[in-house]
């Protein structure tokens, strides 16, 4: 059926990126019309051209001593997930920070090898509700029709601070990556996250004087584990700056922009941290690297999203469903509005998992089919097996910390219900949870684990395998937690493991077998539901 069509499709993906593939391809799994829209040539438009130099920062680690599929999934940052393990990026590549167009390739050959509807050369310029769900334009002036709609397209207009003059300044997206052109140059890179010291790392070499400044604190993920934050593989810069070597970190605002008919900049600065002193700096180069905003300029402002985050994202329900406008839902990168960062929601490791649920609440809303489980026997230990067991192997509750976890449903006098990969804040308010008390089991950091140096041995750590001290251990760890009646009834922390390994009989089974067994001593009676 083609989306032109008076019969609309189910669905239109708008944006042919790893969040559009996979979607595309769970929904072609569930024999559900769709389209996807790109408005590219092919797959992947976005990483043609960004990160600029080319070296990505999601690691692909392709020896990882095990030859179990999820396992490995927790080291594999790039690869969709589908039913071919032929189609594993760690086929393409074996660097562990893979050029950019090795993941163009890859994603070439998902499309293909699915044989995914896509629309190329198709960019939406204006979406509007109907009748019958929404009708989106494409610049030919074709018009395609679907009962819902999933916005695909990621982060795609300049997050340009508003500072007078910044248009006199060169933007992230086309200066120039040849650092022979910033020979001898003085520059100046606003922004402080991982595409201004990418940028500011390759200018090392050449150019004179390199000044980095923004508002903020510079946050390294190893400290946050929120890996949107300045990787390691980027910081070179800031050993040049401690070891004085002419370049710096300008903590602070900058006031204005203004550039003299010779062609240098003036650059009123405001320092943070010397009582908001104001300076005029000079450069000859000023480069905005101040990140990406969602565009929804193409929405008719009858469906047009409402915006949060200084209006760099649409506002998300825990379905991924725009908070005021019903069958509008957000997939990818967008999906990170959720747990901003906070986890992995704005990269492939951690929202392909949120598109497989995105994927299954369609099914569950729109199609009539129940969220996949298991049956589960209800005793302690059988219950602290099946924790136990995924806790080891999972990947998607390694990479979406916090955020995605199972369910364990627990009605009187049933079997247990055991749905794997359910986002948390989407378990609280579903069908899933309406009868009878139930558990999530997540993977988390502790309490302040990202106010501590990671590298200081002085800070006190909890010991690993250390039950009594599991509830304050910083590192990754399961967490149970058990709801009942609308309330929170039990919180219950494994031990930390060095290696991850949970499955010590003492340690980590035995204890969590006797907190289900605590649980089901105080569960809320029927007729306190």
């Amino acid at each position: 059926m083609n989306s032109t069509d008076s019969e609309p499709l189910d669905y239109l993906v708008v944006g042919g990126g790893p969040a559009g593939l996979q979607l595309g391809q769970l929904l072609q799994a569930a024999g559900h019309g769709y389209r996807i829209l790109e408005s590219g040539q092919a797959p992947g438009t976005f990483f043609r051209t960004f990160p600029r130099h080319r070296k990505l920062i999601s690691i692909n680690k392709v020896h990882n001593g095990t030859d179990d599929p999820e396992l490995n999934l927790r080291m594999d940052w790039n690869s969709l997930l589908s039913p071919d393990d032929r189609l594993l990026f760690t086929r393409y590549s074996k660097r562990y920070f893979p050029h950019a167009d090795d993941l163009v390739r890859y994603l070439a050959d998902f499309a293909e090898a699915f044989k995914l509807d896509i629309a190329y050369d198709t960019r939406a310029v204006r979406i509007r509700r109907d009748d019958d769900g929404f009708t989106v334009t494409d610049q030919h002036g074709q018009a395609h029709h679907a009962r819902r709609l999933v916005m695909a397209t990621g982060l795609t207009r300049p997050n340009t601070p508003d500072i007078p003059g910044i248009e006199t300044a060169e933007d992230y997206s086309v200066v120039s990556v040849d650092p022979e052109d910033f020979t001898d140059r003085r520059v100046l890179i606003i922004g402080k996250g991982n595409s201004a010291l990418e940028t500011a790392d390759n200018l090392v070499e050449t150019a004179a004087v390199i000044h980095v400044a923004g508002p903020h604190s510079v946050r390294m993920a190893w400290n946050s584990h929120y890996v949107g934050h300045l990787r390691a593989v980027n910081n070179n810069f800031l050993d040049t700056y401690q070891l004085k070597s002419q370049n710096a970190l300008l903590d602070g605002n900058v006031l204005s922009i203004e550039k003299d008919p010779d062609g240098m900049y003036r650059v009123r600065f405001s320092f943070s941290r010397a009582d908001e002193v104001v300076k005029e700096l000079r450069y000859d180069r000023v480069i905005v690297c101040t990140g990406f905003r969602f565009d929804a300029a193409v929405f008719d402002p009858g469906c047009r999203p409402a915006l949060v985050i200084d209006d760099r994202f649409a506002a998300l329900s825990p379905a991924y469903e725009s908070v005021n406008v019903p069958g509008l839902y957000f997939a990818g990168t967008l999906m990170q509005q959720r747990d901003f960062k906070k986890s992995t929601g704005g990269f492939i490791h951690g929202f392909r998992y949120a598109v497989r649920a995105l994927g299954r609440i369609l099914d569950e809303r729109h199609h009539d089919r129940p969220w996949p489980y298991r049956p589960l026997d209800t005793s302690p230990s059988a219950l602290a097996d099946a924790v136990v067991a995924r806790v080891n192997r999972s990947s998607a509750l390694w990479q979406q910390f916090g955020v995605i976890g199972d369910l364990i449903v627990a009605p009187p006098g049933e079997p247990a219900r055991y749905h794997e990969e359910v986002p948390v804040a989407y378990a609280r308010e579903s069908q899933l949870t309406e009868n009878g008390d139930y558990f999530t089991v997540t993977l988390e950091y502790g309490p302040d684990h990202d106010k501590v140096d990671p590298f200081d041995i002085t800070v006190r750590r909890t010991a690993q395998n250390s039950v009594d001290d599991a509830f304050d251990a910083a590192y990754l760890h399961p967490v149970i937690r058990h709801h009942g009646g609308g309330e929170l009834l039990g919180t219950h922390h494994m031990a930390e493991n060095l290696e991850n390994h949970w499955d010590h009989p003492d340690v980590h089974h035995a204890p969590l077998a006797e907190f289900f067994a605590g649980a089901q001593a105080r569960r809320p009676s029927p007729a306190g539901r």
